[in-house]
């Protein structure tokens, strides 16, 4: 404590002392004395030094636990008179290491801006050079810069541009050499550090400084004195020791400091300026600001080239190897590539469409007239540059993990790095390149500028150019700092072991959007303080630990689309002794779903919650519009009448609601006519219209009744029933489908340990004789019923749901899906029980079929409705919608009380719904096909009109009826594609 104290003590409140030198009078004159078993003269160790002067600080010296008979730490009375001197021995300023360590410990880090972009944890120069000052000793600002670029020349810090050593200027940026936190899981570090303390927190990695700054050591000889001369003509106290003995100076091997050993600038290649590339006369007859004017445009074209050379250097010795070698297991190896060097490809076409333009108008004439007009057509595609600078952290982050888990990796950076062609710079130097490249145009274009009269249309070009540019830099900065906020959280969140989630918090468009302290009401009157965090695609609640370093989940995070947000208008201020407080409960909707209600202090906190949320929210739902939710009917079916099933019939343009009290027809093309009530019938379930045959077959209180189109009555809702036809009782469900070339109708009687299903076909009116009747005839008579048998077998399991295929039926039963040959009656099951890959869901419990589609080739097993190419899951609160492809959540659709009244065969390759049931792929939305003679009751006021239906015929339906139909309390609503977007 007492060392740390003395370190961060301003350097202008000590008098530094002479330079530290060696031998005995360092200890005398500070009334210390040559420790016990030395002789005068002799040479002491600078360990023997410290320990002569304390315990305590040859402990801290050595790094090593502290002895258990250490002294005491010194009383202040014991060092402050000589508390530099006490620092000089710990830190002797000739060992590298030392001095590196001192400075990482005593720098001040800080957020700085150069060129327009910004740095964290970074110092100046001024900054450097003033702490390496101060930690040897010395008021020769020179020694403190020679020794602050052997540390850089040994890769301890950088300038963040990497383009020069140490400066000691404050316009200069430096940043340590980053290091990576271990241990890694994959791509997320677990470690969890501040982001200031990345570069501190592996010194593994790579070696700290060493060696020794031979400037600033003592005499090798252990008999140097000060009041003698030494007999080594190198001595560093020789001058001195001449002085004090009044002789004559003589130069022997002096040890100096020039000017030009602190020189960085490098010399320019000869050519390169203006004036050396247009004959004399005409530089000659050139004004001074235009001379200024045109030497700083062919500093933009020159740095232009550079630039492009770097790039190239990249693609040539580091993209190409690396991605047609073996360096990078090739499983991994093009992710890596893109990760590290994500765009470069695409920035490097850019730019050179920007050096050709720039080298062929300067080619053009001696004297550029404008380059304005170059720029301002080049940086309308600067765009990849943005994203470049957005994920540059990421890259840098992945290049270091590979570096330290893959050895072959880590000799290709080491040879690759010492070869002629990097010029010593390692790649993380040309890797920032773009980004500082876009940085400097600013500065580069100002200087241009300035040196531009007014009257020249290059002024307005270039302004706007600048202005342009700027705005690039600042969404750079946005999206740096997104990323490095994203990361810091990361490398925070401790979540439970059974309760691990994936954020993906390095996906490319992933933000943070607001986070705030929320306090949660515990007890009596005591709150507990939680953070929470907005991201553009959940709500995290956290706890922050003790170290307040750590952050622990609170809460299984929230998907924005799966939260709903309350807030109660008035705040709670029932009890007494407890202030206003301002309530926002977040609710995760779906099975596994809860509430947590959280406090802000003020409406005004919890407004910007709301905002934020809503807002977000918003922005995603018009993104990940997939599916638009259509009003069919609202506020017709109540409590009282609520609507069970539905199917569309006629084209899609007509639909049959199955309510509590019977069968309901609406027309889909005018929809503001509310639904007609056709069949009066008890507790309807479902309802299928069989359009071939004109029959209508309706489950009612289990029983399945058959109906003829032509016998309902839009103004006798009983009329139908006197043709009615029961075909079955004690029925769980029925299927309408076509197989076998067939329409059948599949009736299940199912109980819990076995299933029997009737497979009915429609009679063909016109094999009956026509249309005079004979149906009629059949029903009333009680002969040949509307359905008869085609097929009948037993199934030993419970049934849940029947799907016809081409030629056979699937059955989803308890025990899986099983198919079933409908001529030979045999059945086998749809999953090889032998197949380990599918354990996953032959092995789990509870795992009920539900529906199973035919996709292409394959077929989808669903374990609730199908919309090529995605999958609609219904939930009572929401409707998920997954692409059936990647298995990627693409929407979600809230709603209340949801039920699925309708999902038919799901279209294919070969049937389709682009013909009737898809009409944004015809550009025409929300409009079904004019079907000649559809019903309509202004046409037919007491009959329904089946003349417009399709004729029966053996083969395929006409249309996939590619409707899903959901209802929501009183409210019936279609699930349709969304229209693309304008």
């Amino acid at each position: 404590e007492v060392i740390a104290q003395e370190r961060s003590k301003p350097s202008s409140n000590i008098d530094p002392p002479a330079a530290f030198d060696g031998g005995e009078n360092r200890y005398s004159e500070v009334g210390l004395h040559t420790p016990v078993g030395r002789q005068q003269g002799e040479f002491i160790s600078l360990s023997t030094a410290v320990n002569a002067l304390d315990p305590v600080l040859e402990w801290k010296l050595s790094a090593s636990p502290m002895p258990e008979t250490a002294a005491a730490p010194l009383r202040p009375s014991q060092y402050h008179s000589n508390s530099y001197l006490i620092n000089e021995l710990i830190l002797y300023p000739a060992l590298l290491s030392r001095v590196a360590e001192a400075f990482q410990d005593g720098i001040t880090l800080s957020t700085l801006i150069k060129d327009g972009l910004v740095y964290h944890d970074a110092f100046n120069g001024q900054q450097a050079v003033d702490k390496i000052a101060y930690i040897i000793r010395t008021t020769d600002r020179k020694v403190a810069l020679l020794l602050g670029r052997s540390l850089d020349e040994q890769r301890f810090f950088h300038d963040v541009t990497y383009d020069h050593p140490l400066r000691d200027s404050s316009q200069e940026i430096y940043q340590f050499k980053d290091r990576l936190p271990i241990p890694l899981i994959q791509n997320e570090m677990v470690s969890a550090v501040p982001m200031a303390s990345l570069s501190r927190s592996s010194k593994g990695e790579d070696p700290s400084p060493s060696g020794v700054f031979t400037f600033l050591t003592d005499c090798y000889s252990p008999t140097c004195t000060r009041d003698a001369l030494c007999y080594s003509i190198a001595c560093p106290r020789r001058l001195e020791q001449q002085a004090r003995l009044n002789m004559k100076p003589h130069p022997g091997l002096r040890r100096g400091l020039s000017d030009q050993s602190l020189g960085d600038t490098p010399v320019r290649e000869t050519g390169t300026l203006w004036v050396h590339s247009v004959p004399a006369e005409i530089a000659a007859t050139m004004p001074d600001q235009e001379k200024k004017r045109q030497e700083a445009i062919n500093e933009m074209i020159y740095t232009e080239r550079g630039f492009i050379q770097d790039m190239e250097y990249l693609q040539d010795s580091w993209m190409k190897p690396l991605r047609t070698t073996d360096i990078i297991p090739e499983p991994r190896r093009t992710q890596f590539v893109q990760e590290v060097f994500r765009n470069l490809d695409e920035i490097i076409a850019i730019s050179r469409r920007l050096r050709d333009a720039l080298n062929k108008r300067q080619e053009s004439d001696a004297i550029v007239k404008t380059i304005g007009d170059i720029y301002l057509d080049a940086v309308k595609d600067f765009e990849p540059f943005v994203r470049y600078g957005g994920h540059q952290l990421y890259g840098k982050l992945e290049f270091m993990k590979e570096k330290s888990l893959n050895p072959a990796f880590a000799r290709f950076v080491e040879e690759t790095e010492g070869q002629p062609e990097s010029r010593k710079l390692e790649v993380m130097g040309y890797l920032t390149r773009p980004t500082t490249c876009l940085a400097r145009y600013p500065r580069l274009l100002d200087v241009v500028l300035e040196y531009t009269s007014d009257d020249s249309p290059d002024k307005a070009h270039l302004v706007e150019v600048i202005d342009t540019i700027r705005g690039l830099l600042s969404r750079v900065n946005e999206k740096a700092e997104s990323r490095r906020n994203l990361l810091q959280l990361g490398r925070q969140l401790v979540f439970r072991k059974t309760a691990q989630v994936d954020l993906r918090l390095q996906d490319e468009n992933r933000e943070l959007l607001y986070k705030g302290r929320l306090a949660r009401r515990k007890g009596q009157g005591l709150s507990s303080e939680l953070q929470v965090f907005l991201l553009d695609h959940v709500l995290l609640v956290v706890k922050p630990y003790t170290d307040h370093e750590r952050l622990r989940v609170y809460k299984v995070p929230i998907p924005l689309e799966l939260l709903v947000v309350i807030a109660p208008e008035k705040p709670n201020a029932d009890k007494q002794n407890i202030e206003d407080e301002y309530p926002i409960t977040f609710r995760h909707l779906g099975r596994k779903g809860y509430d947590i209600t959280l406090l802000t202090d003020t409406a005004a906190a919890r407004k910007k919650w709301l905002e934020k949320i809503a807002k977000q929210q918003e922005v995603m739902r018009e993104r990940s519009l997939t599916f638009d939710t259509l009003s069919l009917s609202e506020g017709f079916f109540s409590e009282k009448n609520r609507v069970n099933c539905a199917a569309t019939f006629n084209h899609g343009s007509q639909i049959a609601f199955g309510a509590d009290n019977g069968v309901y027809f609406a027309d889909l093309q005018d929809r503001s006519r509310p639904p007609v009530h056709v069949l009066a019938l008890p507790g309807v379930t479902q309802v299928d219209v069989l359009e071939e045959y004109k029959l209508l077959v309706v489950l009612s209180e289990r029983s399945v009744m058959a109906i003829p189109l032509d016998a309902l009555r839009t103004n006798d809702p009983s009329a139908g029933l006197k043709r009615a036809k029961k075909v079955s009782s004690h029925t769980s469900f029925f299927k309408a489908g076509k197989c076998l070339g067939r329409t059948l109708v599949c009736i299940v009687k199912a109980s819990a340990l076995s299933s029997t299903i009737k497979t009915l076909e429609p009679i063909n009116q016109e094999a009956l004789g026509g249309n005079n009747k004979p149906i009629l005839r059949k029903l009333l008579q009680g002969g040949n019923d509307a359905l008869k048998v085609f097929k009948e077998f037993y199934i030993p399991a419970e049934s849940s749901s029947i799907h016809l295929l081409k030629t056979k039926l699937c059955l989803g039963l308890a025990r899986g899906f099983e198919v079933v040959d409908l001529e030979k009656l045999e059945t086998q099951s749809l999953l090889d029980p032998a197949d380990p890959s599918l354990d996953f869901v032959q092995k789990r419990e509870n795992a009920r079929p539900i529906a199973i589609y035919r996709i292409e080739n394959e077929f989808l097993l669903c374990y609730n409705a199908l919309h090529l190419p995605f999958v609609l899951a219904i939930e009572p609160t929401f409707i998920e919608v997954y692409n059936v492809d990647s298995g990627q959540l693409m929407q979600i659709i809230h709603g209340k009380n949801l039920r699925c009244l309708f999902a038919d065969s799901p279209p294919s390759i070969k049937n389709s719904a682009v013909n009737y049931a898809n009409p944004y792929l015809r550009g025409n939305p929300y409009i079904y096909p004019q079907v000649a003679g559809t019903w309509s009751q202004e046409d037919h006021p007491g009959t329904i009109d089946t003349s417009s239906m399709p004729p029966s015929f053996h083969g395929s339906l006409t249309y996939t009826r590619d409707e899903i139909i959901i209802v929501s309390d009183d409210k019936v609503m279609a699930v349709r594609l969304a229209p693309p977007p304008a």
